[in-house]
């Protein structure tokens, strides 16, 4: 069987440079730059940089930046659907490690006008070791204040030659935060004046709040899906029904993107603060605190778990009992979103492995577990079902459910401590503390919670005495 190719003879503009090149831009994003493309002629093409690199995964150029998407799930009809598209918008991939002179070729384009990104929450942050002359620099927004320099010197400090930036890092404000860390890598490199004045002048750097459910490569499926469509595609991503992009932006980019006609769910808003609210403490928040709990119960998909007895009920109650009522939103109104987000986790059409999920567990959870969590100990005290995710997740890292994916350090951390505990030299309630005393992670030292470290340790030890179902049972 054929592997997927693009047309020789079809190129697109490239308006869009993508930092990621991961399963959700792929199902999210390009998937809906394509829909524009074929809706309003938008006529949009897409580089992808790799921001990470010395890696051996294949890149999308194996196939000519073509890849194919399955969308599954129920539509507003409540109607099964089962949709595949191939996508064409992505015209290559760039290793910035391996190809910076391409990488910062990019910025010579003058018919780029767009920067998206997904390098989780951990990839907006700053350090004060990445130097101009790093080929490349290892933080993400220093490679985008490097590009960005080279855009300004290369136009001269035209005005019309700025770029929009759409950062999709599931963090507060992340349109300013990423504008941030560009100006701190300016400051660092003592860049002029001139060049600061641009970034604020030209460039349009928007808060965004995404919203899908990517469950990346259907491996369980993938040779029936290779035998219904007729060919191999190694970059095949499966991704359910529901989307919703939500950008903080000029009323232009409604027009430039022709919205109106598109028909599709993106929308502008004025302020996108209640909306992240509750997506981020309901859906990511109930993603986040699942996911340990789950794959310590032994399950493995999203589906599975919320559909089994012990661990679907503590869903449940943690987003009912701790989640909700710490949102600065209606109840009724998250009830209801609630119920959605619930149905979507449990789409029949989608096998979302919790592995994949379990990628940066740390920066996920202190965005989007603990401001609920530290709410509730601040309003009645408790919050023992986000404790008890707290507690999985610091067992997760022992490293013996899964293969972590986390900061060299993060990982590093765990393992010596949990090391010093298995040898008799450290204890559980000393293993909570230093963790809790992370400031770095927690912007505090949770220390100072009162009843948060006893709650911890209890929780940990009731994992480690008697599983993680018999500490279900006990909440």
């Amino acid at each position: 069987m054929e592997q997927l190719q693009r047309g020789q003879d079809f190129t697109l503009p490239i308006k869009f440079i993508q930092f990621g090149e991961g399963n959700f831009l792929r199902a999210y994003f390009d998937w809906m730059i394509d829909l524009l493309n074929e809706r309003t002629g938008f006529n949009a093409g897409v580089v992808v940089v790799r921001p990470r690199g010395h890696t051996t995964k294949p890149a999308l150029d194996e196939q000519g930046g073509m890849f194919t998407t399955l969308v599954q799930g129920v539509n507003e009809q409540g109607e099964a659907v089962k949709q595949y598209r191939q996508i064409a918008c992505v015209q290559r991939e760039i290793n910035a490690s391996t190809m910076y002179g391409e990488f910062l070729s990019l910025a010579h384009n003058p018919d780029t006008r767009y920067v998206i990104s997904n390098t989780t929450e951990a990839g907006i942050t700053v350090n004060d070791s990445d130097r101009f002359d790093d080929a490349p620099p290892s933080a993400f927004p220093a490679k985008l204040a490097r590009l960005l320099y080279e855009r300004f010197l290369h136009f001269q400090g035209s005005l019309e030659h700025g770029w929009v930036m759409l950062p999709c890092e599931l963090i507060e404000q992340n349109g300013p935060a990423l504008k941030a860390a560009v100006l701190h890598f300016a400051r660092l490199w003592n860049l002029s004046g001139q060049f600061t004045a641009w970034i604020e002048q030209a460039n349009t750097f928007c808060s965004t709040l995404v919203d899908r459910i990517v469950t990346g490569y259907p491996e369980a499926d993938a040779a029936a899906i290779e035998a219904e469509l007729g060919y191999r595609d190694r970059f095949l991503v499966a991704a359910e029904y529901y989307y919703v992009l939500l950008i903080e932006g000029p009323a232009w980019l409604a027009r430039a993107w022709d919205l109106e006609r598109a028909g599709l769910s993106i929308r502008l808003v004025d302020d996108i603060a209640p909306y992240r609210a509750a997506k981020v403490g309901v859906l990511n928040g109930g993603h986040t605190s699942l996911v340990p709990v789950a794959l310590l119960a032994g399950l493995e998909t999203v589906g599975e778990a919320v559909g089994d007895a012990d661990v679907g009920a503590y869903l449940g109650r943690a987003i009912e009992r701790e989640i909700i009522p710490a949102l600065p939103l209606p109840r009724a109104e998250l009830e209801i979103f609630e119920e959605e987000v619930l149905r979507r986790f449990r789409n029949p059409f989608i096998r979302h492995r919790l592995e994949s999920i379990a990628l940066n567990s740390w920066p996920k959870f202190a965005a989007r577990v603990m401001p609920q969590l530290l709410q509730r100990f601040a309003t009645v005290g408790e919050a023992p079902h986000l404790v008890l995710a707290l507690a999985a997740t610091m067992v997760l890292y022992r490293g013996k459910t899964i293969a972590l994916s986390d900061a060299a350090d993060t990982l590093a951390w765990f393992a010596a401590a949990w090391h010093e505990v298995d040898r008799g030299a450290s204890t559980l309630p000393a293993l909570a503390r230093a963790w809790l005393a992370r400031d770095a992670l927690w912007g505090r030292d949770l220390n100072a919670v009162t009843g948060l470290h006893e709650a911890l340790t209890l929780a940990l030890q009731q994992i480690e005495q008697d599983g993680m179902r018999a500490a279900l049972n006990t909440l």
